[in-house]
């Protein structure tokens, strides 16, 4: 498609959009009078305007029922979390008993290295990209602590080349190959929460079975906004946040995935507890855990009904909207949005913004990463002033992620006016 940055070329591309109903689903923060552009649903997704309506549900068969609610809740709770593995299947790509929901992210991460992280003197090193998000590599750095390794030595880290902020696949696979003997996992985020670079989980995984490690992604910024085929990647495991790009609600509950192949295998190791129980025997209370044969079987404790329910409001938009129809509308305005600062550097007396996110369909998502050549922080303070709500990473990047769901094709574009005006001055 060939972009123009005209106000009217961006209405003519809202007024084509088959999904452009979807917004009016959602509130939309005010600020100065008006409805601000929110660019920063990939740290914090808007609230469906459902979400209140299936919590107070719950609330009322609290109040309504008691205890009782667990069987005769509109929802039941009991198997409550059972509703979510086949929408949730749609979104990341596997098979529904490879799903489950349940706890945090990083507490998630935390009970998927119990199981998948099991080092041995010769075995033992961890690969992962530079600069993953700090609770990955705090759980990383307190795992290999853990099992009594130094951090230095345990965890290989892949670098972008010199000049570039990107991770090349190829850099990726070599450093794989070359510790392919004493790795004993590969762990990526599958969307990089700084540059927004989406890596090649296929290919990931691939190398890290070809050396007989385990392949394992935290997918909190590519869940909802990514093309995902975990199943057939043949990934062992993934996990997920569901409060970015899923809209459920600031600490939503976490989701995870484990491959078919695993969610059997009593021989895994792993910390029980009594929702992972078999379901016909749990109630006897008896000693001797007898774990779920599907990804349940990694629960602890029952449901956050809760918390839950406003992740069922935000799953059910996500089933009317179609996931296919989410990733070819997200494509398109970050393409947009690439195309508008590209037209604010050429239009400025030098360049002054520098994307650090692949411009590759297949490498990126909704997120853009500007990296900012002068006075970010202060650009990045005009903006929220001007009504617009991004995200600022130090030390001199601004993160802009417009959501398929709830952003316009006019909201790119008046960001581009925002930001040119801001850079101007």
């Amino acid at each position: 498609m060939k972009f123009e940055n005209i106000l009217a070329f961006a209405k003519q591309l809202d007024e084509n959009d088959p999904l452009k109903h979807f917004r009016d689903q959602f509130y939309i923060p005010i600020i100065n009078g008006k409805e601000c552009i929110y660019f920063t649903g990939n740290s914090l997704g808007l609230q469906p305007k459902t979400t209140q309506d299936y919590v107070l549900n719950e609330l009322e068969d609290w109040a309504n029922f008691g205890v009782e609610g667990h069987f005769h809740a509109r929802k039941p709770w009991m198997p409550y979390h059972e509703i979510f593995p086949t929408q949730l299947s749609k979104i990341i790509g596997a098979l529904p008993e490879e799903i489950v929901v349940m706890n945090q992210l990083t507490v998630n991460l935390h009970l998927l290295m119990v199981s998948f992280y099991r080092p041995t003197k010769q075995r033992y090193k961890i690969i992962c990209e530079t600069k993953a998000f700090p609770s990955d590599q705090y759980a990383m750095e307190s795992q290999v602590k853990y099992h009594g390794f130094n951090y230095e030595e345990a965890v290989i880290e892949v670098s972008a080349r010199a000049g570039e902020y990107a991770i090349r696949t190829e850099d990726i696979l070599a450093t794989i190959q070359e510790h392919g003997d004493s790795t004993a996992l590969v762990l990526f985020g599958g969307v990089n929460y700084y540059t927004g670079q989406f890596f090649d989980i296929q290919k990931i995984t691939e190398a890290a079975h070809a050396v007989g490690a385990i392949a394992g992604f935290d997918l909190a910024h590519a869940a909802g906004n990514v093309e995902l085929q975990l199943h057939n990647w043949n990934a062992d495991f993934a996990c997920w946040c569901s409060y970015k790009y899923l809209n459920s609600g600031p600490g939503g509950v976490s989701g995870i995935y484990i491959n078919q192949k695993h969610i059997a295998d009593t021989s895994i190791p792993r910390f029980a507890g009594w929702w992972g129980h078999t379901k016909d025997t749990r109630f006897k209370m008896e000693k001797g855990f007898e774990p779920i044969p599907t990804a349940e079987g990694w629960q602890l404790s029952n449901a956050p009904i809760l918390s839950m329910a406003a992740h069922k409001a935000s799953l059910d938009i996500f089933d009317d909207a179609g996931m296919d129809n989410l990733i070819e509308k997200g494509k398109l305005l970050s393409d947009y949005l690439l195309f508008i600062i590209d037209e604010i550097n050429n239009d400025l007396k030098e360049k002054l913004i520098q994307v650090i996110t692949p411009r590759d369909a297949k490498e990126k998502g909704c997120q853009v990463s500007m990296l900012m050549l002068e006075k970010g922080a202060a650009v990045f303070e005009a903006l929220k002033q001007h009504g617009v709500l991004a995200d600022w990473r130090e030390p001199n990047v601004i993160r802009v992620a417009p959501v398929p769901l709830y952003n316009t094709f006019n909201d790119v574009f008046t960001f581009g006016q925002i930001v040119k005006a801001i850079l101007e001055r």
